[in-house]
């Protein structure tokens, strides 16, 4: 099973390693390193920071009224009165007060009993200067907490992707389906949807691509463009020529190796920022021949629609074909050429194996009974055709079809030989017909296998 490089809840797998300078480039962007890191670090940061200016300022306040004389014992604020001694800032005695005069001037607390006065011009001036580191710090962190808060990848916690994708019929094509719900109110404006394939793949000059991605054409519910995103929407991925999952069996699935990543992508209603919700599938969370349970359903108490959230991951087992996209287009295809009634076909019975199960309608209006055939049976192209006089029963047998053609009786209002005969030639324009398609199928096929044998010997000289 391949590994995920996105995880169920949309985070992404991938550790970043060996990078220069990864210190100074965070540093660089500190808004987004403060934003994205957890609110331990943020706070953490924070306090260091108000901590810090705090001290720093009282230092450089400290130093202002010792140069000043402040300190001295003659000019303490005991003795200021005495001695007719105008200090820089009143009541200063020492570091303690300088420290708690600097946060009271950060903070514009202004508790009265320090002041700044003017006998100083330096202290007027780093009175200025801290007010405006003070607000610039303030704003700073108001600024993170807020986007911390805001954020949009908050959001996508009530956007919902169900747990596994199926797959099944619809429209007569194999498709790959799954569901993505939101539980809020407001909703997502102009939600969009897209789906990328991760596997391996060899190219032709033999360089292996061991994450490679293929995007998904997918559609919801009928929707090619944007979503009316106000219920949970099924996301609808055809099997068809296009898809990467056109050759590939029941069985294959299980066997392969990829991941399917899904995006939903939209504008948060009740702020404008734009949201991105992420989750993936591996092989192991395909459920072959499901659908999903329906969830909505109107509420005659209430008045509305309701969603039954308790039954968002459930599905129900139908009736699908084991084969790829391709072998069923094929039987399709088949079936049309033959002009075969389709009440008596059932492509659910299709092994996962190239192989096909075609049973015919009875024709019911071969006329008489007489032999229209040999009794010995005769081979054309790997094709047994044979009649039985009693019952004018056509029977065909290729090695391609897992069942005989269902027996043909005689109808009783026709009685003519001739339009017998316009029958049997019928009949004989059908396998013509069925010979010709699969006679095309081997060339392809052989051309393909010449191709590769052809690029492998390429590749080997």
């Amino acid at each position: 099973m391949r590994r995920r490089a996105v995880f169920k809840n949309g985070d992404c797998n991938i550790l970043q390693s060996r990078i220069s300078k990864r210190r100074l480039r965070y540093l660089q962007d500190i808004f987004t390193t403060l934003v994205d890191s957890q609110w331990r670090w943020t706070l953490t940061i924070f306090a260091i920071g108000f901590l810090g200016s705090w001290l720093l300022f009282a230092l450089v306040w400290w130093l202002i009224v010792f140069t000043h004389g402040d300190l001295e014992e003659d000019h303490l604020p005991a003795k200021q009165a005495e001695a007719n001694w105008t200090p820089c800032v009143f009541n200063i005695q020492g570091f303690t007060s300088c420290f708690l005069f600097s946060i009271e001037t950060q903070h514009t607390i202004g508790y009265g009993v320090r002041t700044t006065t003017e006998e100083c011009p330096e202290a007027i001036f780093l009175m200025c200067l801290q007010s405006i580191a003070g607000m610039i710090i303030q704003a700073f962190m108001v600024g993170i907490v807020f986007a911390k808060m805001t954020r949009p990848k908050l959001r996508t916690q009530t956007l919902q992707f169900s747990k596994n994708v199926v797959i099944c019929q619809r429209e007569g094509h194999l498709c790959l389906m799954f569901r993505v719900g939101d539980m809020r109110k407001s909703h997502i404006i102009g939600a969009s949807i897209r789906a990328q394939l991760i596997r391996s793949k060899t190219t032709k000059e033999g360089e292996v691509l061991s994450n490679f991605q293929t995007e998904l054409d997918v559609n919801a519910d009928g929707c090619d463009g944007n979503l009316f995103f106000i219920w949970p929407m099924t996301i609808v991925h055809r099997i068809d020529e296009n898809s990467p999952f056109y050759f590939l069996t029941a069985s294959d699935m299980l066997n392969e190796r990829f991941e399917i990543v899904v995006i939903l992508e939209g504008t948060i209603e009740s702020t404008g920022q734009t949201t991105q919700a992420r989750s993936s599938y591996v092989a192991s969370e395909v459920l072959w021949g499901h659908r999903f349970e329906s969830v909505v359903s109107y509420n005659k108490d209430r008045q509305g629609y309701e969603v039954n959230y308790s039954k968002f991951d459930n599905t129900v087992a139908i009736d699908t074909p084991l084969c790829s996209g391709a072998d069923l287009s094929e039987f399709y295809r088949i079936q049309q050429i033959s002009d075969v009634d389709m009440r008596f076909l059932s492509p659910y019975r299709l092994s996962p194996s190239n192989s096909f199960l075609v049973q015919s309608a009875p024709i019911s209006r071969v006329p008489s009974l007489e032999p229209l055939f040999k009794k010995e049976p005769s081979t054309t192209n790997g094709q047994k055709t044979s009649l039985n006089q009693n019952d004018c029963k056509i029977q065909i047998e290729d090695s391609f079809m897992e069942k005989p053609y269902k027996e043909l009786k005689p109808s009783k209002e026709s009685k003519s030989q001739k339009e017998c005969k316009a029958q049997k030639e019928e009949a004989k324009r059908k396998i013509s017909a069925i010979n010709a398609v699969k006679r095309q199928s081997d060339i392809l096929e052989e051309k393909e296998e010449e191709e590769e044998q052809t690029s492998v010997t390429e590749n080997l000289i």
